[in-house]
């Protein structure tokens, strides 16, 4: 026989599988949460192409119902949008305006509150660095400029002055790329074996102008740059080291840089040259505008265009070990944009310059454009957003 607890078990499960049941058909029958929260239109209109940016970070771009978000315009504080159409959308009983959008690339489309952007191209917007400008590197026109006449560290940027005197060297005496460089000072093979300095080992001798002009491009080999400025001053030892300083700040008083001042061949802090013998005297690191950096590379690019052929190398093998260039912007890096046609030029970095980058290229129909930005903690990135700008307003 079955008990009463028995018979009691049962209803109660009984009534718990039919409560279910219910509760399940109640929400088959109820309209999904997004549904019920999707915006429905009420009007839309077709316009004329016309160029917003965000006027807040806080809103997003959303798809027609308002049920998926696309891309938050915290992610694009230099993002220009093209609206073509004008939506009303309602949700509940609230009715608001939203633009259809596309980006420039075309990869982004969805709907934006009209609150959320501003009519016009959107500005540049550099949040790391200390100081950039954008050249005409024909007209020497200014095309951007952030704190560009102010003097800072410039690390290993520095190092296209030392290029450039070397160039004039080989262009204006009997010297050629095929002449021989004094590297056996002690200074330069410590400073080429060191795990923080080095990069490219002077495993000889001598070395020729080339090979230590690519070391010094391309890896940028801080001791290549010091042999080259000593063999540019006629010398192999520091104190044709410190000749050849005299010879880069004359440079720069003969192009009326106004914002330049020289202590080292490399960009190296007189801090850390000490140890190697390469120390002098005055303040610690060279200190150069965002400007005249880009003045001097104007001079190196025009003068010489042939130091494009090496800077656009991604990397390359001198005596047997391998060159690596750090410029990110180059074919096949993380931060390359085909429509930019980046090729060149110089990478920099020290702790109290924090990353330097000058940038260069040329698009059909255009001059080239040179870039810098001074002390920023994503220079590829801004760069990037630099170059574009310029392009996207048609500034060059």
């Amino acid at each position: 026989m079955t008990s009463t607890t028995d018979h009691r078990f049962t209803r109660i499960v009984l009534i718990t599988i039919a409560a279910l049941l219910s509760l399940f058909s109640l929400m088959a029958l109820k309209p999904a949460a997004a549904s019920a929260a999707s915006y429905s239109v009420v009007s839309s209109s077709n316009m004329a192409k016309t160029a917003y940016h965000r006027s807040s970070s806080k809103g997003a771009v959303y798809n027609i119902s308002h049920t998926r978000k696309i891309s938050n315009l915290s992610s694009h504080p230099n993002t220009t949008w093209y609206a073509t159409k004008k939506v009303t959308l309602k949700h509940g009983a609230t009715k608001a305006v939203y633009y259809a959008v596309k980006n420039g690339a075309g990869n982004i489309s969805g709907y934006v509150w009209h609150s959320y952007l501003s009519k016009g191209q959107a500005p540049v917007y550099l949040k790391y660095a200390k100081s950039a400008v954008a050249m005409n590197a024909k007209t020497d026109k200014v095309l951007y400029s952030k704190n560009a006449n102010t003097p800072r560290p410039i690390a290993s940027i520095s190092k296209l002055m030392t290029l450039y005197l070397v160039e004039q060297k080989v262009a204006n005496t009997g010297s050629t790329w095929d002449s021989k460089v004094t590297t056996s000072y002690s200074g330069l093979k410590r400073m080429g074996a060191s795990s923080t300095y080095g990069g490219f080992k002077f495993n000889h001798n001598t070395y020729t102008v080339k090979q230590l002009y690519q070391a010094a491009l391309i890896e940028s080999s801080n001791n290549a740059a010091i042999a080259l400025g000593q063999w540019v001053a006629g010398g192999s030892t520091p104190s044709a080291n410190h000749h050849f300083i005299g010879m880069m700040n004359a440079q720069a008083k003969k192009w009326n840089l106004g914002h330049a001042s020289f202590v080292s061949a490399n960009g190296m802090e007189q801090s850390a040259l000490r140890g190697y013998g390469y120390s002098v005297s005055g303040r610690d690191a060279n200190m150069v505008s965002a400007k005249d950096v880009a003045l001097i590379a104007k001079h190196l690019i025009t003068d010489y265009p042939a130091v494009l052929s090496d800077s656009s190398r991604g990397s390359m093998r001198v005596d047997g070990q391998l060159l690596y260039n750090y410029n990110n912007l180059l074919p096949g890096r993380r931060y390359y944009d085909s429509s930019l046609k980046v090729d060149g030029l110089k990478t920099g970095f020290t702790n109290l310059a924090g990353y330097c980058f000058v940038g260069t290229g040329q698009k059909s129909g255009h001059d080239r454009l040179i870039t810098v930005v001074l002390h920023d903690e994503d220079e590829f990135t801004e760069t990037r957003s630099l170059m574009q700008y310029v392009y996207a307003r048609n500034l060059i």
